[in-house]
């Protein structure tokens, strides 16, 4: 299986996606804090796909096997788990993909990289031309704040990615200036949920020592997952 890495395009500010009434909320518990994630229902199949491998308890002792400052974080890589230090990890997945989920039914993008946007990996466009996500590796958007002039850019080069099926619109540009992110993986990865507690602790993994490989040298680890429910 080849490396699950990404293509060098994460909050959404509320003028461009108000918040929705969310039932499902992870935390992961991990060596560095605790993050809690807001799953979105308007990407079911990255929705379920996730809290069914929360439930199975995949994530439990997972690293977060790829780190980029200023980038994000990546973890869900099975054979991390008992990997010895100064290993390459990120070949790991499971036997299926999951079908992509980037628009709604008018064909407009539901949800860009802001930072804290949480996705799914995947194999490249060449051997996936589909862009299906893998079915265990996710990331965590940290990134960065652009310029206007840097967005018009990343913008035209994204809507040649996309089949113009994504613009950098003014919203995207208020976002992208001001809370910072990925825009150049906006339509050609699947977002899925956001964090909504812990970004500081997104933010101090991704300013970790890293190794050749852009593993964290010293390990950062899940130690739990599972669905927060109503009443705890």
């Amino acid at each position: 299986m080849k490396q699950l890495r990404l293509l060098m395009v994460a909050l959404v500010v509320a003028a461009y996606v108000p918040m929705m009434a969310q039932s499902h909320q992870v935390k992961l518990e991990t060596t560095a804090g605790n993050i809690v994630l807001t799953l979105y229902d308007d990407t079911p199949r990255h929705r379920d796909n996730f809290l069914k491998l929360v439930g199975e308890q995949f994530y439990d002792s997972l690293l977060f096997h790829r780190v980029i400052k200023n980038f994000m974080i990546q973890g869900g890589d099975p054979t991390g788990r008992h990997a010895e230090p100064g290993v390459m990890l990120g070949n790991g997945s499971l036997d299926y993909t999951v079908e992509s989920e980037f628009f709604d039914a008018e064909g407009h993008l539901l949800h860009p990289h802001q930072r804290g946007a949480v996705a799914m990996a995947r194999e490249g466009d060449r051997s996936n031309p589909e862009r299906r996500s893998g079915g265990c590796q996710f990331y965590i958007v940290w990134g960065r704040t652009y310029s206007t002039q840097q967005l018009y850019q990343i913008g035209d080069k994204v809507e040649e990615q996309t089949d113009h099926r994504v613009k950098m619109t003014e919203e995207l540009l208020e976002l992208y200036r001001k809370t910072g992110g990925a825009p150049h993986l906006d339509g050609q990865y699947t977002v899925f949920a956001e964090v909504t507690e812990g970004l500081d602790v997104v933010e101090r993994i991704q300013q970790v020592m890293v190794d050749d490989y852009d593993r964290p040298i010293d390990d950062v680890r899940i130690l739990r997952a599972y669905e927060i429910k109503k009443d705890q």
